[in-house]
C-alpha cells in the first residue's frame, strides 16, 4: 500500500520550529543570567554550574541562528542588512555574550580594536559568525583570549587569537573542502566555518569578496581565525 506523502513543506516546518525554539533558548539563557547573580554569594558552586549550562545553551542558540540563517539564504530570504557600525560596539557585544563563562574559567579575554573603526555590513549575521568563533575558542584556550579588529589594504579584518593547542591537522587540511560544503557524513559537520565563509563571501563590495582563514600560531601560539571583509 502506498503511501500519501503529506502536504507540507518539512523545510518550512523545521525552520518554524527552530526559531521557536531559539526564542525559547533566548529567555532561557535571560533566566540563567538572573539566577546566576542571585547565587553569586549563596552558592558558589551553583554558580559554576550555572555559569556551564549558560555556555552550552549560548552555542546551542548559535547552531540554531546558523540553521535558520542557512535556510533563508537557500530560499532568497536572507537579504543582508548592511549599515554603518562601529566595531569596539560589537565586539564588546560578543564579550558580554560569553562573560558568565569567561569569569567561570577564569580566561583573560583582551579586546583590541581603534575606537574609531567603522565599517558598512550586516551586523546580526557578524556578531553571530564571530560570536560563534568565540565560543568555540573559550572552549579549547587555556588561559588567554584575543578579538583584533584592524583595517588593512582597504579591508576589515577581525581576528580571535587562542593559547590552546591550535586547529588539529585535518581540520587545516580540510579548509577548503570544509569553507565549502558541510560534511555530514563525519563526525564534524564543519557547519560553522561553511557558515562562516558563506556570510564572509556574501559581503562584496567592488568585485572584492569577504574571505576567512584558519591557521596555527597566531599571537600565543593556538589557533588563529581571521575575517576579511572589503
Amino acid at each position: 500500500m502506498s503511501k500519501t506523502p503529506l502536504p507540507i513543506d518539512f523545510a518550512s516546518v523545521l525552520a518554524s520550529s527552530v526559531h521557536d525554539m531559539k526564542n525559547s533558548l533566548c529567555m532561557l539563557l535571560q533566566s540563567i543570567e538572573l539566577m546566576h547573580d542571585d547565587l553569586a554569594e549563596q552558592a558558589p558552586q551553583s554558580q559554576q554550574e550555572l555559569a556551564k549550562i549558560h555556555y552550552e545553551a549560548n552555542r546551542l542558540n548559535t547552531n540554531l541562528l546558523q540553521l535558520l540563517s542557512l535556510y533563508r539564504l537557500e530560499r532568497d530570504q536572507l537579504p543582508l542588512q548592511i549599515d554603518d557600525y562601529y566595531l569596539m560596539d560589537l565586539l564588546e557585544e560578543i564579550q558580554l555574550k560569553n562573560e558568565l563563562y569567561i569569569a567561570q574559567k577564569q580566561i583573560d579575554l583582551r579586546i583590541e580594536c581603534p575606537d574609531e573603526l567603522h565599517w558598512f555590513l550586516d551586523r546580526d549575521l557578524i556578531l553571530n559568525l564571530v560570536n560563534d568563533i568565540v565560543v568555540n575558542a573559550i572552549r579549547y584556550t587555556q588561559q588567554k583570549l584575543l578579538i583584533r579588529s584592524y583595517q588593512h589594504d582597504a579591508m576589515l579584518v577581525i581576528e580571535v587569537h587562542d593559547d590552546g593547542a591550535g586547529f588539529p591537522d585535518f581540520m587545516l587540511a580540510d579548509s577548503k573542502q570544509l569553507l565549502n560544503k558541510a560534511e555530514l557524513s563525519r563526525g564534524h559537520t564543519g557547519l560553522g566555518l561553511f557558515f562562516a565563509n558563506l556570510i564572509a563571501q556574501a559581503h562584496q563590495h567592488h568585485g572584492h569578496h569577504g574571505q576567512i582563514e584558519l591557521s596555527n600560531g597566531g599571537q600565543f601560539g593556538g589557533g588563529m581565525f581571521r575575517l576579511q571583509l572589503p
